[in-house]
């Protein structure tokens, strides 16, 4: 009996902290309703794999084996984005770790591992002491604006058409036949300085405006 509460116990906590990650640092970033049934259900069964190893007193390898097949699965419907991707690893590894420690009663690494773990993925979504660039890819139809010296009319005509202030501009395939280019634009809100322009394909520019105008 005194075992079966304890797991439940375990198991509970398990749940809380993974509810804290994903409802309150995932979930305000992305409302995907398909993710957050996969992180819940990922870290519930394998806490509960890892459990009967461990009262199997199988060794702590084999526990890891079974983490790192969980780890490379891939879903054929859909391919899973970097960042869901993240978060399914750590979720997949969090209840490795809390079994391993709750079942040795290793309270004090037990909390430190998942407070810094919350910690670091809160800091990193809320971007303390990083600057992220926005991205969008547009099909451009003033072709002629490519030109290297008609940098400072693209990106005006740009800035002026989106609202954004533009770090720079990536100017990929390009169709003479309808006269446009597919441009990739990186802005940041936030952003100060001269705007860059990089001709990605059979030539290369130099990612420096103004030492083109030099």
């Amino acid at each position: 009996m005194d075992l079966f509460i304890e797991s439940l116990a375990g198991f509970g906590i398990n749940l809380a902290i993974v509810f804290v990650i994903v409802r309150f640092i995932y979930y305000p970033q992305r409302h995907d309703k398909d993710y957050v049934f996969t992180f819940f259900a990922f870290n519930t069964i394998i806490y509960f794999v890892m459990g009967l190893l461990n009262n199997a007193q199988f060794s702590v390898g084999v526990g890891f084996g079974l983490f790192a097949i969980f780890s490379v699965l891939r879903y054929r419907t859909s391919t899973i984005p970097i960042r869901e991707m993240t978060y399914l690893f750590v979720l997949i590894a969090l209840p490795v770790v809390n079994s391993v420690l709750l079942g040795e009663r290793a309270y004090a690494e037990f909390a430190l591992a998942n407070l810094a773990t919350i910690a670091v993925l809160f800091v990193l979504e809320r971007g303390w002491g990083f600057r992220y660039e926005g991205r969008k890819t547009i099909v451009y139809e003033r072709i002629d604006l490519i030109r290297p010296e008609n940098w400072s009319l693209l990106l005006e005509d740009l800035q002026q058409r989106t609202g954004l202030t533009i770090n720079r501009v990536e100017i990929g395939r390009l169709n003479f036949l309808r006269d446009t280019a597919e441009v990739t634009l990186y802005y940041d809100a936030q952003a100060s300085g001269t705007a860059r322009v990089v001709l990605v394909g059979n030539r290369h520019m130099p990612e420096d405006h103004e030492s083109l105008d030099d």
